[in-house]
């Protein structure tokens, strides 16, 4: 499929009145004009706060807003009939649906069981900082609200191969739970903290064979339930990548169609990581290139000192751009959160035009930065902030951009170190493709950039309105495009212009 595009179709901080499956479902047809082919949505199963998780601390993968379960029978997002109405419109309008995978763990035990366990310590969890000793967990989820629906699978003990909760000394730690696996953890992609196979709640255990055929079963049934074109994997540098293996095998084998998956291998100091952990999956993958996200936001705050020649350095969508999924931010970027690293607001338009109009990676918008988003933070000594992410306007014609005019040789420009450019030379396949990019992060900028010769004689403007007057194309194929400062300007045809209806 040529020109993919996904979106992020939520945020952290999702509050709008409308329920989210209501609101995707209602936009579908708005999203496919934009040339969206994917939409990633967010955990659409039961969590262990109800109808108030996010989703990211799954309790029961089978409840889909479907049984009375931790206080409601809705997740945040509505209830199963609202979700499977919501993916047949986008289907109808040729867009797939993305499903997030959380897999890593599991939170809100249904019973208490006695559990052996030895203490960790945090910076290092290959050291023990205690003899084994026993405590009463919330390691067993007997989903008494499904009655044995979908599946009778009882998770235990034997599951998890670590917890974070000590139920009756009331403590918050590290437990490494003494199962017959042994002590210790999975080997996983990440040897932060020596290893990083232990995140949050109860760690699930991919030793165990009951466990991951379980969650081959849970991902046949998902399949057939809801016909997702694609999953988005959580949390992969905390899992074993046999595992990872094994179940998008699995998937693949029992799906009609072919599958997109895309990882989160989280890294913004080492490419390695992310080429190490595609080698290792035997590029069955994709992968966030978090490393680009890492270079746009160190951008946007250096603002002129920061190179632009340089930017797409040291990224997953230069050295293996067949697999990196481009993106500008994500839920756990936004402000307040842990990976907190906002791609400031006014490179947000060069941020999108880099990653929306080039020819290598797949690109993934942002729901705040297409719809903005308002909240509310209560400060640490209780007073309120209003955090308000405004929408970037230009993306929607950035967006339109890509699917009608992203075509042909593309030429690169990357020559000076606070402006930068390059070109796409358009298809006779689609007429009037083709544009011209230029981005500043200091004064006003200008590039001669070649469009090529067929484009000999023709009169280009901007599409984003950023810059009066006309570009000819001079009988070499060239023309001297300009941008303002601290912006971006995507020349186009002015034939386009009048066809899209930007004029």
């Amino acid at each position: 499929m040529t020109n993919q595009l996904l979106i992020q179709y939520f945020h952290w901080y999702y509050n709008e009145e409308q329920l989210l499956w209501e609101k995707v479902k209602n936009d579908a047809g708005w999203l496919a004009s934009l040339g969206v082919t994917q939409v990633w949505l967010p955990p659409t199963y039961k969590g262990r706060e109800g109808a108030n998780c996010i989703g990211y601390e799954p309790y029961d993968l089978f409840d889909v807003g479907e049984f009375d379960q931790k206080g409601s029978v809705a997740t945040r997002y509505g209830v199963r009939e609202q979700y499977e109405a919501a993916v047949a419109e986008l289907r109808s309008n040729g867009i797939g649906a993305v499903a997030d995978v959380v897999f890593n763990h599991k939170a809100g035990g249904d019973e208490l069981e006695r559990v052996t366990v030895k203490r960790v310590d945090p910076g290092n969890r290959e050291a023990f900082t205690s003899d084994a000793f026993e405590i009463d967990a919330w390691t067993r989820f007997t989903f008494p609200g499904r009655k044995g629906k979908h599946s009778e699978f009882i998770w235990d003990f034997h599951c998890f191969s670590g917890v974070d909760w000590a139920e009756d000394l009331q403590e918050s730690a590290i437990f490494s739970i003494q199962n017959q696996y042994g002590e210790g953890w999975e080997p996983v992609p990440s040897t932060e903290n020596g290893n990083y196979d232990f995140l949050m709640f109860n760690d699930i255990d991919f030793r165990n064979t009951s466990v991951r055929e379980e969650l081959k079963y849970w991902g046949k049934w998902y399949l057939e339930s809801f016909q997702p074109t694609g999953f988005r994997l959580d949390a992969v540098k905390h899992i074993n990548i046999d595992f990872v293996n094994d179940w998008v095998d699995h998937m693949n084998a029992v799906s009609e169609k072919p599958l997109f998956f895309v990882a989160e291998n989280w890294s913004v100091e080492s490419l390695q990581a992310l080429e190490d952990y595609l080698d290792a999956t035997g590029s069955r993958v994709q992968l966030f290139d978090s490393m680009l996200h890492h270079n746009l936001y160190q951008a946007s705050v250096q603002g002129e000192a920061y190179d632009l020649s340089r930017i797409l350095d040291n990224t997953l969508v230069s050295s293996r751009p067949e697999r990196a999924v481009t993106f500008v931010d994500n839920h756990d970027t936004q402000p307040l959160q842990s990976l907190e690293s906002y791609v400031d607001f006014w490179f947000r338009p060069l941020a999108y035009a880099l990653i929306l109009l080039r020819e290598q990676g797949i690109p993934c918008l942002f729901f705040p930065d297409l719809y903005g988003a308002i909240y509310h933070d209560a400060g640490a000594e209780g007073e309120e902030h209003e955090i308000i992410l405004a929408k970037v306007e230009e993306l929607p014609v950035l967006a339109r951009l890509r699917k009608e005019l992203g075509h042909g040789l593309q030429r690169d420009y990357f020559d000076f170190p606070s402006c930068i450019g390059w070109t796409r030379e358009g298809s006779a396949e689609y007429p009037n493709s083709g544009f011209a990019v230029v981005m500043s992060n200091g004064t006003e900028g200008f590039k001669d950039m070649e469009m090529g010769p067929g484009l000999a004689g023709k009169v280009m403007v901007d599409a984003l309105g950023k810059r009066e007057g006309e570009v000819v194309i001079n009988e070499t194929g060239w023309g001297n495009f300009h941008c303002a400062a601290g912006s971006v300007s995507v020349w186009i045809l002015k034939d386009a212009a009048m066809a899209l209806q930007l004029e």
